[in-house]
């Protein structure tokens, strides 16, 4: 764990911090995500509340960097909003813990570990993964 922030951490932050404020929406959109590829580039999402489905914020930045030609994404963080109006870094779900690194194998995410900024790695946040016991074709 490294709870160090460089300039690129910051930017990655105040990207999805930025699109929270902005975009918050109780019922569709209560998470926003940033992405950063191996180019620098930053990519955005939300997350999308409906009566069927939900689709976490993460899974939506990831999109969006493959969309945008992203081969590899380094780090990706979300946020979402207090009550007073300013972002705070989320934990992710159980299920971004496992679709996450899925995506993106080398990928490091940005956790709050007590009101500190951490980054940690996919093994951090699932040492033990759900793995098939077989294949089936």
């Amino acid at each position: 764990m490294n709870s160090s922030l460089d300039d690129d951490d910051r930017r990655l932050l105040d990207a999805a911090s930025e699109l929270i404020i902005r975009a918050h929406d109780t019922n569709l959109h209560r998470v926003a995500a940033a992405a950063r590829g191996a180019s620098g580039a930053i990519y955005l999402g939300l997350s999308l509340r409906t009566p069927r489905e939900s689709v976490c914020a993460e899974s939506t930045a990831l999109a969006n960097a493959r969309i945008g030609g992203e081969q590899e994404v380094e780090a990706i963080v979300s946020v979402g909003l207090r009550d007073d109006g300013t972002a705070v870094i989320l934990n992710p779900c159980g299920v971004c813990r496992e679709v996450v690194p899925a995506i993106a194998p080398g990928i490091r995410t940005l956790v709050d570990d007590g009101g500190h900024p951490v980054w940690v790695t996919a093994a951090d946040l699932l040492p033990m993964p759900w793995v098939r016991a077989r294949t089936y074709d």
